[in-house]
């Protein structure tokens, strides 16, 4: 069993978990979507992201961009979180629903990256 594997499945599964995390709950209530959860998911996938450059593959190439896409819309979520936790009391409930829809577009991301995963590991045989 190669460690490298291991890690590089690891992170990209808690990519997304943490993600979908996030996701679930009533979309215009601050109070279901913790930030504490975003910048989780925004740090591990960025992990995630990093173990995914070595790989010179086709299948790696997608890969990277699953995950930079998914670090595009996460980190877009989190300035859409920030600034309306800065500027208002109470977060308003569009600026909810923006960061939970930019987070829903990450999370079809990271399912696309865990799709391909699962596809990568299926067709690898043993020598």
């Amino acid at each position: 069993m190669s460690l490298e594997k291991v890690f590089f499945g690891f992170f990209v599964l808690l990519a997304a978990t943490l993600n979908f995390g996030f996701f679930l709950g009533e979309m215009t209530d601050p109070l279901h979507h913790s930030s504490v959860e975003l910048y989780a998911a925004i740090v591990v996938g960025l992990v995630a992201t990093v173990l995914k450059l070595g790989d010179r593959t086709q299948i790696g190439a997608v890969h990277l961009a699953t995950s930079l896409v998914a670090e595009i819309q996460l980190i877009a979520a989190a300035v859409v979180y920030t600034i309306g936790v800065a500027s208002y009391s109470t977060i308003p409930a569009n600026l909810v629903s923006t960061t939970v829809s930019l987070s829903g577009g990450a999370l079809f991301a990271n399912v696309v990256s865990v799709i391909l995963l699962v596809i990568e590991t299926s067709s690898f045989r043993r020598r």
